[in-house]
């Protein structure tokens, strides 16, 4: 276990709160740093101070008057668009770099943050660094197993998802009766699923009863320190409204969010969460 300072950048949801509580546990205290505007969470059980996107200058000198060493990035934020911020001094210092951040996809901007921050001598860690209890297991984390078939699904989503990671298209897919039936794309994977209950619903899909698994997975070379695949109980929800017989997942590679409720809601609707690879 790391002793450096932890802080965690908190976007929206629930999970900067599981991983600060899941940090704390582990006897580490981390300094809350929710995103104005972004973060949705009520942080009052930690120390905090708001952040604006743009204030870079500000965010560094926060993280050095603390004595921050790491720093994870939890939570959802859309990728903003840098010509709408409000940059501060030390932003308007590094203005070009910024715009340079910008100017590729999410896994550049992403790579790019990464750096600037460890520019400034804080390590960039990610939720499963703090919270490696929190990852997908090998084998099934709840009662429902997955069957032969099952399996052999999961393996043509695993395969089917390394063979797109170089187009950096999404982290699932849907496989059912050998094939893949829906892949995720920018709409995430609620949308999707959504799209597979249509399909059934219609009869675009055909299949008696319960049928086919959701996988998901990183993509090649992703760096799971600020984009991590993460399940919870909505996407077991959607999983059992498109009729499907379960989820696989990575094991050790995604993030299994809101745990207890997400496997109890697993076992409530008969559908497997199963770690593999």
């Amino acid at each position: 276990m790391s002793s450096a300072p932890l802080a965690i950048l908190c976007g929206a949801g629930d999970l900067p709160l599981e991983i600060a509580r899941a940090a704390r546990l582990d006897g580490r205290e981390p300094f809350l740093i929710p995103v104005f505007g972004v973060a949705t969470a009520d942080f009052s059980a930690f120390a905090h101070e708001a952040w604006r996107l743009g204030a870079i200058g500000a965010l560094f000198a926060t993280l050095r008057a603390r004595g921050i060493g790491e720093i994870a990035l939890i939570g959802a934020m859309n990728r903003p668009d840098w010509r709408e911020l409000r940059l501060d001094w030390g932003a308007i210092k590094r203005a070009d770099d910024i715009a340079k951040l910008f100017s590729g996809g999410d896994d550049a901007l992403l790579v790019g943050v990464i750096a600037m921050i460890e520019r400034e001598g804080v390590s960039v860690v990610g939720a499963l660094d703090v919270a490696p209890n929190l990852a997908a297991p090998s084998g099934a984390a709840g009662r429902v197993k997955p069957d032969a078939e099952d399996e052999a699904a999961a393996k043509i989503g695993f395969a089917f998802l390394e063979a797109i990671s170089p187009f950096d298209v999404g982290q699932s897919c849907v496989v059912l009766g050998g094939r893949v039936v829906a892949v995720e794309g920018v709409e995430g994977t609620d949308a999707m699923l959504g799209r597979v209950a249509d399909m059934r619903g219609s009869g675009r899909l055909r299949a008696k009863g319960d049928a086919g698994v959701f996988v998901k997975a990183p993509k090649r070379g992703q760096d799971t320190r600020v984009d991590l695949p993460t399940i919870g109980p909505k996407t077991v929800a959607a999983a059992k409204a498109a009729g499907l017989r379960g989820l696989a997942l990575a094991a050790g590679q995604v993030l299994i969010a809101d745990r207890s409720l997400t496997l109890a809601a697993a076992d409530a609707a008969g559908l497997f969460v199963f770690g593999a690879r």
